[in-house]
């Protein structure tokens, strides 16, 4: 049994796809870059927006920087809000909060979205601590935020479980010696978050509840 159970937020609590990529293509649209299939853009949910576009399409840090203020132009107001939570996420925080576990966001979004996604969906009210990125880049990769949630929560290492669906959340856990969960029903599959060496695999909601209080 783990006592506290750090969950990623995209991918993981919620399906932020057509909020984040209607975002991406807004920006892009500002270079004069068209997408036509948005499964394109699903790279885009999980590592920091910088690295993304860098990485996808080749953004010096300049360009990258400016692609990201036209993102959250969009995101801020209307991206944020095109986003769903998962079937069942409310019941599972519910019922690890009554076992006593003490629960943390642990997102690379940044910590002001992150806090009115929370608020919006209503579950706010299970977490002891968010622990995100910052806008000002501060803090920014998984590593990082995790790191954060580490020095957030006060508890032993053996005692946490790190929750998520992509393979930043994994190899951000092991950089810091704790154990991790991949769940299968967000944006990473078996193979990247196997590959990146996740503890455990979850295929849905009651798999993990069965991992953390087992």
């Amino acid at each position: 049994m783990y006592k506290t159970a750090l969950f990623d937020l995209d991918g993981t609590l919620t399906d932020p796809g057509i909020g984040i990529t209607n975002s991406v293509m807004y920006a892009l649209d500002k270079f004069e870059i068209s997408v036509s299939d948005r499964s394109e853009l699903y790279r885009f949910i999980g590592p920091p927006l910088v690295d993304s576009f860098r990485d996808c399409y080749g953004f010096d840090p300049e360009k990258s920087k400016l692609a990201v203020k036209y993102y959250r132009d969009y995101f801020t107001d209307t991206g944020i809000f095109e986003n769903k939570m998962y079937d069942g996420i409310p019941e599972l925080l519910a019922e690890l909060k009554n076992a006593g576990i003490k629960l943390l966001l642990a997102t690379s979004k940044p910590d002001v979205y992150a806090v009115r996604i929370l608020e919006h969906f209503g579950i706010d009210r299970y977490f002891d601590h968010v622990a995100a990125a910052t806008l000002d880049g501060h803090i920014n990769h998984k590593d990082e935020v995790i790191a954060l949630a580490l020095a957030l929560s006060g508890d032993e290492k053996k005692d946490i479980l790190m929750i998520g669906d992509r393979k930043y959340d994994i190899l951000g856990a092991k950089k810091h010696g704790v154990a991790s969960l991949g769940v299968l029903y967000g944006y990473g599959d078996r193979e990247e978050l196997t590959s990146a060496g996740a503890d455990y695999i979850a295929e849905t909601l009651s798999d993990i509840k069965r991992v953390i209080l087992e």
